[in-house]
């Protein structure tokens, strides 16, 4: 190929197994419509020989660039100014030890330019845009993914129009606002919110980000994965938690794990467990019963981890394969575990997040009660998104812990009876 993507050997339909060319289709398989999703696939072998343990050794780029190897992006691509990647991945003993498991580390996607996960697949988005020559980039999301889009555009100039619900959380749609995005708020669910966004995009020709459809954007994702393995020392983990919405952050976090197999950087893969929250359950449902995601209805889904709420997961077939090829599984939560579990979060590994980015942990819990963790395992929770991204639910999970401030008068003494009321001297 000439456009410098010698490494992408084509577009696979995760439908019918179909290949295209790289630059033979736009977004999906045309012999199944939207639901066509395709995978990338690239030539490991090549790849091999310039991404090994020890080339990203001496790599001192901390982002998720460091893996351009193995990325459907040109060597020489300009890539946004901004830091994406590179969070820290803390170690949490005292979660492990209170749910009885050898180690226990957090993944702290919020720490990323946007505070979630979404900022690899935006700053992925951005880099093909470009390579198009787009004028306009477009998405819809529950809040995150929009916010990602908005803010690494703004961070090279792009202009972008954004769908959200009407009903994301405020701060969500403040993010928008500053960055300057164009936002149009839908007196709608997701689903709606996605498919105006569809038929805009289609309509103006604008660049669509969308997951579940934009292949891509699985590949920004994946490189979650990629920094856990590195991070822990390519001694992977036996179990890797993470909640799952529309199905493509846990199809990246697969995606990563089969590329470092595919290069040798890891022996086996760890099992992938994707939590859901009860009222936005699908692919649970499709596990316990078997059912074909590609015919099963869509559901009406309702949660208060409005990041991970989706009536049909868009990215839905990656993101069964991802539990199923790894011996995983999908676990539901109800919202009252989702919100009890920022606060264990929070003061067991001092990571603050957010309802979807809490609801990995949840999963984790219940995974260790049902027995589906052993005490002698390894696991990584990713917490997606941080806690300031809606603290309207923080306030909620604090209050149901019994957690709430001393009120006192401006004197020692107030704060005197005050502490003592509390129990402490």
């Amino acid at each position: 190929m000439s456009d410098g993507l010698d490494h992408v050997t084509g577009l696979r339909c995760v439908v019918c197994a179909k290949t295209y060319r790289a630059d033979e289709v736009d977004y999906v398989c045309p012999d199944h419509g939207n639901e066509g999703i395709l995978d990338v696939e690239y030539d490991y072998d090549a790849i091999a020989r310039r991404l090994t343990k020890m080339t990203l050794a001496d790599d001192s780029d901390p982002t998720m660039w460091r893996y351009r190897a193995v990325l459907p992006v040109a060597a020489d691509a300009d890539v946004p100014p901004l830091t994406v990647g590179g969070t820290p991945l803390y170690d949490a003993p005292r979660l492990a030890e209170a749910l009885g498991i050898a180690a226990v580390w957090v993944k702290d996607e919020g720490r990323q330019p946007t505070a979630s996960l979404k900022d690899r697949a935006s700053a992925m988005a951005i880099v093909k845009a470009n390579e198009r020559g787009a004028e306009v980039v477009t998405t819809a999301s529950t809040g995150n993914a929009a916010a990602a889009l908005s803010g690494i555009a703004a961070s090279v100039g792009q202009a972008n129009v954004i769908f959200v619900p009407a009903s994301a959380p405020e701060a969500k749609v403040a993010q928008l606002l500053a960055y300057g995005s164009t936002v149009a708020l839908v007196n709608g669910s997701y689903t709606d919110a996605f498919e105006l966004c569809m038929a805009a995009a289609d309509e103006y020709g604008w660049y669509n980000r969308n997951t579940g459809f934009n292949p891509y954007m699985t590949e920004g994702k994946k490189t979650v994965a990629l920094e856990i393995f590195e991070q822990l020392g390519w001694d992977f983990p036996d179990a890797i938690f993470v909640s799952v919405g529309d199905g493509s952050i846990i199809g990246g976090v697969h995606k990563g794990t089969k590329d470092a197999l595919a290069l040798g950087l890891i022996d086996r893969s760890p099992r992938i467990f994707g939590v859901q929250a009860a009222g936005s359950d699908y692919l649970v449902q499709a596990f316990e019963k078997d059912e074909d995601v590609l015919t099963k209805a869509p559901i009406a889904a309702d949660t208060v981890a409005d990041s991970i709420s989706a009536d049909l997961p868009r990215d839905r077939i990656k993101a069964m394969n991802a539990v199923k090829e790894t011996g995983g599984a999908y676990l539901r939560v109800s919202d009252e575990a989702i919100l009890g579990a920022i606060p264990i979060l929070a003061r067991g590994s001092g990571v603050f997040a957010e309802p979807a980015g809490a609801a990995a942990y949840a999963g984790l819990a219940a995974a260790v009660e049902e027995g589906m963790i052993r005490p002698d395992e390894r696991v990584v929770v990713i917490a997606t998104g941080s806690g300031l991204k809606d603290v309207a639910s923080a306030m909620r999970a604090v209050e149901a812990a019994g957690t709430e401030p001393m009120h006192v008068e401006p004197s020692l003494a107030s704060l005197r009876n005050a502490m003592s009321e509390k129990g402490r001297q």
